[in-house]
Parts: C-alpha cells; sequence; structure tokens
C-alpha cells in the first residue's frame, strides 16, 4: 500500500497512506494553505466517507472567515465597529440618564448581517451603498440618539435638514432621500428583531405618496437619426486615425443598443459566445438571439434584423477575438458625450440628461409605437409591465387607439305619431 494515493471531488481531496502506518491520511489545499487530517480508517471506502466529512467541514469553515473578512473589512472602511455594547447608557442635555441601544448600534448590527445574509444574492456594491449613506447622512444625526425614541416626527425633521442644508452645497433629490429611507428602516428592522424597540414606526414620507411621472430620456425618430449619424461621422471621420477602431466600435455600440434593448451592464457583460445569429421560426427573419446577464440573473433577448450588421462589423474588426472575450466591454460614456454634444442632444426639451441608458429608452419607446405588445416587450427587456406603462407608455401617443376613444353613441331615430302623419 505505500506510495498509494487516490483523489477525489475534482482533485480537491487527496487519500494516501504514510510509511508505517496502518490508517489512510487525507490532505486539501484551502484558504491559501494545507490542510491534513488521519481518517483513523484501514479501508479505502471508509477512508473516502470520512475524508468527504472532514472536506464539507473544512469548507464550510473557510467560507465563514472569508465572509467575517468581508464584514470586517466593510465596517472598518466606513467607520463602524464590529462590537457593541449590550446594554450603553447615555446622557440628555440636562444630564439625565437613559439606558437603551442606540442607532450607531443597530446600524452596525444592520451592516454585518446584511453583508453575510445576502452574500451570493445581492451585489456586494448594495451593501456598501448602505454602509456609505449610514456613514455620511444617517449616523451624524440619528448616531447616538436611543433607537426607541426614533418616531415618524424625528426623521421628519432629518428630511426637513437633508432639504434645507443639503450635502457639500448639492440638495438630494426625491429618489436619494427615498434611499436613505430604505436604509433608516432596515435598520430599525434590525433593531426590531433584536426587540430593541416593540415596533417599526411608520416613517414614510407624509403629504406626498406618490411624485410626478416624468418619462425617462429617450431619443425620437428624428433624434436618433441625428444621433446615429452623427456617431457615424465620427468613425469616418475622426479626430485622429489611431482612434479610428474605437470610434467605429462607439459607432456600432449605439446601433447595437437601440436594435436590443439592452441595459449599459448587461452589454458590458456580453460576450461573443452569448450572441447566435438565427433565423426566427414566426417571422422568418434573421435575427440575434442574446443571452443576458445583468441585475435580473440570467435572461434572453431577440433583437431587430439592424443590430446584426453591427454585430458582424464588429468581429470582422476584431478576428483575434476568443468565444469568451467581451463585445463591447466598459461603456465609453465620455465618447458617447463627445457625439451628443456635436448634435446638441445631451438634454432632452425637459432637462433631462441624455446617456448610453438613453438607447434601451429609445427601444422601448420605438417598439411602442410601431404597435408591439407591450408584454412581450417586458419579456425581452427583462423588465415588467408595470414599469413600461409607468415610464414608458404614458407619453407615447401612437399607444392611443383614437377609434377606442372617438366612440360615439348611435342616435336613436325619432318614430313620428300617427297624428303627425
Amino acid at each position: 500500500m505505500q506510495g498509494e494515493t487516490h483523489s477525489f471531488l475534482d482533485g480537491r481531496v487527496h487519500l494516501y497512506k504514510r510509511e508505517r502506518s496502518r490508517f489512510w491520511q487525507c490532505a486539501t489545499y484551502m484558504d491559501g494553505k494545507y490542510h491534513r487530517a488521519s481518517t483513523k480508517a484501514e479501508t479505502l471506502t471508509m477512508a473516502k466517507d470520512f475524508a468527504q466529512m472532514w472536506y464539507m467541514a473544512a469548507f464550510v469553515d473557510a467560507s465563514r472567515r472569508s465572509q467575517h473578512s468581508h464584514v470586517a473589512k466593510l465596517l472598518s472602511k466606513f467607520n463602524l465597529s464590529p462590537e457593541s455594547a449590550p446594554t450603553p447608557t447615555h446622557r440628555t442635555a440636562r444630564g439625565a440618564k437613559i439606558s437603551g441601544h442606540t442607532f450607531r448600534e443597530a446600524a452596525e448590527k444592520f451592516i454585518a448581517e446584511y453583508s453575510v445574509i445576502t452574500q451570493g444574492q445581492r451585489n456586494e456594491k448594495v451593501a456598501e451603498l448602505h454602509a456609505l449613506r449610514l456613514k455620511v447622512h444617517l449616523l451624524p444625526f440619528f448616531g447616538d440618539m436611543p433607537v426607541d425614541k426614533i418616531n415618524a416626527g424625528i426623521v421628519q425633521e432629518y428630511r426637513m435638514k437633508r432639504t434645507t442644508e443639503g450635502y457639500k452645497g448639492r440638495k438630494p433629490s426625491r429618489a436619494t432621500l427615498k434611499h436613505e429611507t430604505v436604509t433608516l428602516r432596515l435598520v430599525l428592522k434590525t433593531a426590531h428583531r433584536y426587540e430593541w424597540i416593540s415596533a417599526v414606526p411608520d416613517i414614510s414620507a407624509p403629504y406626498k405618496t406618490s411624485g410626478k411621472v416624468v418619462h425617462r430620456a429617450w431619443f425620437s425618430p428624428d433624434e436618433y437619426k441625428i444621433f446615429y449619424e452623427a456617431s457615424r461621422n465620427r468613425a469616418q471621420n475622426p479626430p485622429l486615425k489611431r482612434h479610428r477602431t474605437v470610434w467605429e466600435d462607439l459607432h456600432d455600440y449605439i446601433l447595437f443598443m437601440a436594435n436590443t434593448g439592452l441595459r449599459p451592464d448587461e452589454a458590458g457583460r456580453l460576450e461573443y459566445r452569448d450572441v447566435t445569429l438565427v433565423t426566427d421560426q414566426d417571422t422568418g427573419e434573421r435575427l440575434l438571439e442574446i443571452e443576458v446577464r445583468g441585475k435580473r440573473g440570467v435572461g434572453y433577448c431577440k433583437s431587430m434584423k439592424g443590430a446584426i450588421l453591427p454585430f458582424q462589423r464588429m468581429q470582422k474588426r476584431h478576428p483575434d477575438a476568443k468565444p469568451t472575450d467581451k463585445i463591447f466591454g466598459k461603456t465609453r460614456n465620455d465618447l458617447i458625450n463627445q457625439v451628443l454634444a456635436d448634435c446638441n442632444l445631451k438634454h432632452d426639451r425637459d432637462g433631462n440628461v441624455r446617456t448610453a441608458y438613453s438607447l434601451r429608452h429609445t427601444y422601448i419607446c420605438l417598439r411602442l409605437m410601431e404597435g408591439a405588445d407591450i408584454y412581450q416587450i417586458a419579456k425581452n427587456c427583462r423588465t415588467s409591465v408595470e414599469m413600461i406603462e409607468q415610464f414608458y407608455a404614458s407619453h407615447i401617443k401612437n399607444t392611443l387607439d383614437a377609434a377606442a376613444i372617438n366612440v360615439k353613441k348611435p342616435r336613436k331615430k325619432k318614430i313620428k305619431s300617427k297624428d303627425e302623419n
């Protein structure tokens, strides 16, 4: 048996015997170092069973250490302490002692839990944004306040302070205040979970239950034509000849986005192997089937035929690209802004700023104008019908059916009596 070794679990676990020992030993490389243990088993079958259980336990321990390390880095990044005192005491303005947990302790508990519980389900950036809102805005106001003293009135004072004073001279938008309220509510829910407060107060914004519905910045058909012609002109006459490929890629990016409706982050993750040129069974047209990976997970998209040529040009322009290479990569917002400035289309008539995301909005609006089914658009764009109805269909005149609106009730004919005859 000396010198005999066995590997399993895709080579992650190894079994071997030492000289002058009748027991099998198991080993694995994990967390940057080697781990070894004796199975205390003489037969190979029993040794494999032990090694598999031992490896799973070691893997769980390594995952926990990694999670705790991530949480500690996140807390230290935003100057939050990972430990909380059990029942601290605080003093009011008159010096009277108040016992209870503070908002700061609840915030620390929330960040530590949220980073671990949502790992793999939410982007790490979400936890960082919650921690950033706490550090910059919420903790300076609520920090040492007993969490059981926070009510709707105090939260409204916070909103008034943020709205009037702003931050570094900038007043927060309605969406920013909404995000801060969400973070505040999650912290209060954490305090309620540990029974530091009896109930989570109603901290919803008063007076203004729903905001003004505004449409997303997009390009009308005429504006879109001006925009892509300006990008084509840049591609044909670049400021520097050595940058011709960059501008040609940007032109194809604009056409591809407006004919697929992808989000910019989805287009940034798109690889050549994710796109397939097929013939649609229903229409008989050639189109692209795209496997999309974005904020909604993995989804699928069927393009317009106008996306085929830009994709083929990208393949021809980059012949050495591997199937796993990114097609477009990171969005060049600086180049898009230059093209928008060339044709004076950076802002729409309502002052909304146009970005790469506006190409997705353009795709949705143009599809609605052509009479496409709103449910199919929602599925193809990986969003909901409610979102499209609220932000797109509400301002597209083509979605209004004049024949259904201008219905007239038929008038009854007056029957003449015998006396009138």
